[in-house]
């Protein structure tokens, strides 16, 4: 199978290696745009299409709060953490003794550079992109577990292009890739027909989850120790129930601390079976963009807002 570019870029024909589903796509979809990606390991064609992906969900009745974290790639209210595995960070090793060779073969007078020179930066391309598919592989197995075993995901509306101009944590907030794992968080509850909600995360730590009160903290200090309802428990917990229930009110819908009722939601308003629906939400930029909210009546949203 192979694809021929008749425009000004006279790149010719290209042969194309896909699987059968795309293949079929190809064939039976219009396609709007072309577009050929130079990547260090070669080319990609990528094709644009016009069509709806959906898929059929399964529905548990399980909400979550996610507290994003550089320790943690996120923590629920339940205190369940995900681990994450430091891509940058294990390859850093490699990628200096690569850059000093490269380096090294650098030569200011002469253009162009060696074999030996273009070698090096190829192997260097090559080691960035790995790194780069594996953040992007991580965070979208992520994504997907936690959006096939939840109903309701509410995660914060961080922005990360604001985090990394600390110099301090620029490194590690890249590395854990927040932003490509709420993207596909997005993504799959847009398919799987189930409710994203990304709220903001301003007080999320310091607010006591028990009786609202709040309690100031540097980000050296793990542990919420609130002096009026004597609660102390994990920073990150204590965030995402706070978090859980932003979200929760957002939709409608409020939500009791499983520890104390042994139910995730108010039971007159536990019902998601069939009735849930994918969007991305901000608390904070509510009224700026005209949203609406979605309101819980039986179960079934009536009013459907968020980005698309």
């Amino acid at each position: 199978m192979s694809i021929a570019f008749s425009d000004g870029f006279n790149i010719g024909t290209l042969s194309l290696y896909c699987n059968f589903e795309t293949r079929e796509d190809l064939f039976r979809l219009k396609i709007n745009r072309v577009r050929v990606v130079k990547r260090a390991d070669g080319y990609y064609a990528q094709f644009c299409f016009d069509t709806d992906r959906s898929e059929q969900g399964e529905y548990t009745g399980n909400v979550i709060g996610l507290d994003l974290g550089l320790k943690y790639l996120y923590k629920d209210q339940n205190d369940n953490a995900v681990v994450y595995p430091q891509y940058l960070r294990k390859s850093e090793k490699r990628l200096k003794k690569l850059q000093k060779r490269l380096g090294r073969k650098f030569n200011k007078d002469k253009k162009p550079q060696s074999n030996n020179y273009h070698r090096t930066r190829k192997r260097l391309s090559v080691l960035h992109l790995k790194i780069q598919r594996q953040r992007k592989d991580w965070a979208i197995k992520q994504a997907r577990c936690v959006v096939h075993f939840s109903d309701v995901i509410v995660d914060e509306d961080l922005k990360v292009c604001n985090l990394v101009k600390n110099h301090h944590l620029a490194k590690s907030i890249s590395d854990v890739s927040w932003y490509q794992f709420t993207t596909w968080l997005d993504y799959y509850g847009k398919i799987w027909n189930k409710a994203v909600v990304s709220v903001s995360p301003n007080y999320t730590s310091q607010d006591c989850s028990n009786c609202g009160h709040r309690v100031k903290k540097s980000l050296s200090t793990r542990t919420h120790s609130c002096s009026v309802c004597q609660t102390e428990i994990c920073r990150d917990k204590n965030a995402a129930i706070n978090i859980l229930k932003k979200g929760m009110s957002i939709l409608g819908m409020e939500w009791q601390n499983s520890e104390k009722r042994g139910l995730g939601v108010s039971p007159s308003k536990a019902i998601f079976q069939d009735s849930t629906f994918g969007q991305k939400e901000s608390a904070s930029t509510e009224e700026k963009h005209g949203e609406k909210t979605a309101s819980a009546i039986e179960g079934k949203p009536n009013i459907v807002s968020g980005f698309l």
